[in-house]
């Protein structure tokens, strides 16, 4: 095994829907929750290698995430996250690593008593006071804590209980003037109100409530401070977004008299119709370090449609000027900027999904908007997060003075639940019980070489999908929680871009011409359709309603260049472009599909179902000409099937189920497409079984099982001398945890020796070499967790 070189190729990782999930980092590192653990990734690496490691720790899912501001001759950086496990991590990330290797966790706090919604760290000019690390954290205890980091351990300092109560969704923190004295705690969250709380100490904070800010009609969800200007008398801005579909801004002045704006009435839209109740000129007054401060309401952003998640300043480094970028659930992320002349704040840039037509809120658009955006250090890029998990990508382009989308990263948004390579290994499909199923395959051509990428979505279901396996090299059958599984064929776009980016040979150009063009989804259908994609240069106008059933519809349709492109598919494209039509549904089964295999030669399609009886624990065989059930179905099992495979030679077909036994069954001599039992064990192991391989052995039988009873059995028949057939176990593999997945390497030449992956139910993998002979464990590789 000391010849093996283990490296991590790809990584993929939907992040979590919450908006305190993710932060940009001035190393240029996006860190991001993704169910438990923590995804790190460069948007503007020079090759697009996507997630470049993954941070466990946590046991829940991980909602906030925060880098701390780095002081000046810093190589570390600590990196802040919180979950639902109630738990605060720090952790450090030296600057020369690029991988995990150089990312630890150096301490864990539970404090809170529920989880922990959102981290706050100080905004500001970052000098080397002791101010930039302190930092608060709110939680669902209706708290929030305020820390210090001191020689890498974090302290409590004070804990705020919310009153009125409500649960804190969002906590701003700054210094009240650049000067560094004096610090403001800005608090929001399941009330319509903002509270501001006042230390007058940087050092030594005791924050105490000083303003409530009243005007907004919704919970909010983002708070954030910046600064108006360079100049050191310039004042603090806070920006609250909320669910009313409304942004405010509020002005912190320093000294008595308030700002003149304010003082003089001469706000623009003072006297102009708002939604809402009219906005309140009340000025909040508050004193901090010994200085007099007043709150006034100084602007109302209106132009969202929908609940608005976040909201983030950037200012530019050499005016001082800020601007607001902010994201909504109406697939728009939008950037606000204060008019020159006139102080209005206006909408300088939309981005996102701004399309009307149906198409873009069904199934396969981005409905539940935008749930956080962040800008890059510089200010040229920004990204935002997707319903899909998925981020999206857009770089400020100097020459066309204009946002340009980039290449972006996806990942299933829940458990994945299947796995299968195509047939000659071209490229990976897997299914989730986030209802997607999804083709990552390796961009071959171009700068992005050699690196992994989502090129296709090929089903986007109503059901959460629970197995697949591909059927030669351009179809896969998919099994999901209802009683029938679907067989999906590549469409033509799909088959030239795969060829065209990553070098997939797939067919002959003549099938590929056989193919269909492309595919969509009916508005209340669960059936991808094949459809003729629509030339450029034609105009298709949306029909009037019920006039027309068969009118194309302008959301579905698909433009013949639409994957006419150099690049792996932008989010746009993967949710409404590569579809794969489906060609067939095979039925039989009672209940929801467990699991499914598909022989070698591609003849025939195995599958159970979820059971608690003999009756409904059957293996159902369909074969692939005409698909037809080839009756009767193998009997073996009492509970679900958990697991079935097929012989590299398609003579045996194993499986194993939650009644712990395991069952081999033979194909008939005279007819190829029926099998008859072998031989079953119900005591192969004392718990249930999760998993089961063959071994790539030629003249003999052998296979591995494994279960949750912590172990890895190999079996294999008597020899041939003994006079009864018989299949034994031969070896155990003791694990310290539930094994979950296990496989053999397939080779095709006899080889002295197996190796065999193990998975386990805490995350471990590894992989071992088996003796082919004797077969007992001769080497052993722990894959390091990334």
């Amino acid at each position: 095994m000391d010849n093996y070189q283990v490296g991590v190729e790809y990584l993929s990782a939907g992040a979590n829907r919450h908006t305190a999930v993710a932060d940009w980092g001035e190393e240029g590192i996006v860190a991001f929750g993704a169910d438990s653990l923590v995804a790190l990734w460069r948007p503007h690496n020079t090759t697009p290698k996507g997630v470049t490691s993954l941070l466990s720790g946590h046991k829940d899912v991980v909602k906030a995430v925060k880098f701390l501001p780095k002081i000046e001759g810093e190589s570390t950086t600590h990196l802040l996250t919180g979950a639902d496990d109630q738990c605060l991590k720090v952790w450090a990330l030296s600057a020369d690593s690029n991988d995990a290797g150089g990312a630890s966790c150096i301490q864990t706090v539970q404090a809170h008593t529920a989880p922990v919604n959102c981290i706050a760290v100080p905004h500001g000019r970052i000098s080397s006071c002791p101010t930039s690390k302190i930092f608060a954290t709110g939680a669902a205890d209706a708290s929030i804590k305020v820390w210090i980091l001191e020689s890498n351990e974090v302290r409590l300092l004070q804990t705020i209980k919310t009153a009125p109560k409500f649960f804190p969704l969002s906590i701003a923190l700054s210094t009240v003037s650049q000067d560094g004295e004096g610090l403001v705690l800005a608090v929001a969250g399941t009330r319509d109100i903002v509270q501001v709380f006042i230390a007058s100490s940087s050092s030594n904070p005791e924050f105490q409530l000083q303003a409530t800010l009243s005007g907004h009609e919704g919970w909010i969800r983002s708070l954030d401070f910046t600064w108006e200007g360079n100049s050191p008398e310039s004042d603090l801005i806070l920006a609250s977004a909320s669910q009313d579909k409304y942004v405010r801004l509020w002005r912190f002045h320093q000294g008595k008299e308030l700002p003149a704006a304010t003082a003089n009435g001469a706000d623009p839209s003072l006297g102009a119709y708002l939604p809402g109740r009219s906005p309140s000129n009340k000025a909040h007054r508050l004193k901090a370090a010994e200085k007099d401060y007043s709150i006034t309401f100084e602007a109302l952003l209106l132009g969202h449609d929908d609940w608005i998640y976040s909201a983030k300043w950037h200012s530019d480094p050499s005016t001082g000027k800020p601007r607001l970028l902010s994201t909504s659930a109406d697939n728009t992320l939008a950037i606000w900027e204060a008019d020159p002349s006139s102080g209005i704040w206006v909408t300088t840039v939309r981005l996102g999904e701004i399309s009307r037509e149906k198409g873009a809120t069904t199934a396969t658009g981005s409905t539940g908007g935008f749930w956080t955006g962040l800008w890059s250090p510089s200010g040229t890029s920004v990204v935002c997060l997707g319903r899909t998990g998925s981020w999206r990508v857009w770089d400020y382009s100097t020459p066309q003075d204009q946002w340009l989308p980039r290449i972006g990263i996806s990942g299933h948004t829940r458990s994945v639940t299947g796995i299968a390579w195509s047939k000659n290994g071209d490229f990976l499909l897997s299914t989730s019980a986030d209802q997607t199923t999804r083709l990552h395959a390796s961009w071959s051509k171009g700068n992005g070489a050699g690196t992994w990428h989502e090129m296709a979505r090929p089903q986007i279901h109503g059901y959460d999908l629970n197995c697949i396996d591909s059927l030669g090299n351009s179809r896969f059958v998919s099994g999901a929680d209802e009683k029938l599984m679907r067989v999906f064929e590549e469409p033509k776009a799909v088959a030239r871009l795969l060829g065209r980016l990553c070098d997939v040979v797939g067919s002959r150009d003549e099938d590929v011409e056989a193919m269909p063009d492309a595919a969509n989804m009916p508005v209340l259908g669960l059936s991808n359709k094949a459809i003729e994609a629509v030339d450029d240069d034609i105009e298709v106008q949306a029909s009037a309603v019920n006039m027309d059933r068969n009118a194309m519809d302008p959301g579905t349709t698909v433009r013949r260049s639409a994957l006419d492109i150099d690049h792996p598919p932008l989010e746009d494209s993967l949710s409404r472009h590569t579809l794969w039509p489906e060609i067939e549904k095979l039925y039989g089964h009672g209940y929801e599909i467990s699991c499914l295999a598909v022989s070698h030669d591609g003849t025939l399609v195995a599958s159970a179902c979820k059971a608690s009886s003999v009756n409904h624990a059957v293996i159902r065989l369909f074969e692939t000409e005409k698909w037809t059930e080839v009756k009767p179905p193998l009997t073996a099992h009492s509970l679900t099937t958990t697991r079935l495979r097929f012989s590299p030679d398609d003579r045996y077909l194993l499986s194993v189920g939650r009644d712990r036994q395991w069952a081999v069954f033979e194909r008939e001599s005279d007819n190829k497409l029926s099998y008859k039992l072998l031989q079953s064990n119900p005591k192969g192991h004392t718990r249930m079984i999760l998993d089961a391989a063959w071994a790539p052995s030629q003249n003999s039988l052998v296979f591995a099982t494994a279960g949750r009873d912590k172990q890895v059995k190999i079996w294999r028949q008597s020899p041939a001398e003994s006079r009864e057939f018989s299949i034994t176990s031969i070896t155990t593999i003791p694990e310290t945890h539930p094994v979950t997945a296990i496989d053999f390497l397939h080779r095709d030449a006899e080889s002295s020796s197996f190796l065999l992956a193990v998975g386990t139910e805490s995350g471990k993998i590894s992989i071992y070499s088996i003796d082919a002979i004797s077969p007992n464990v001769s080497a052993t590789l722990n894959l390091r967790p990334e």
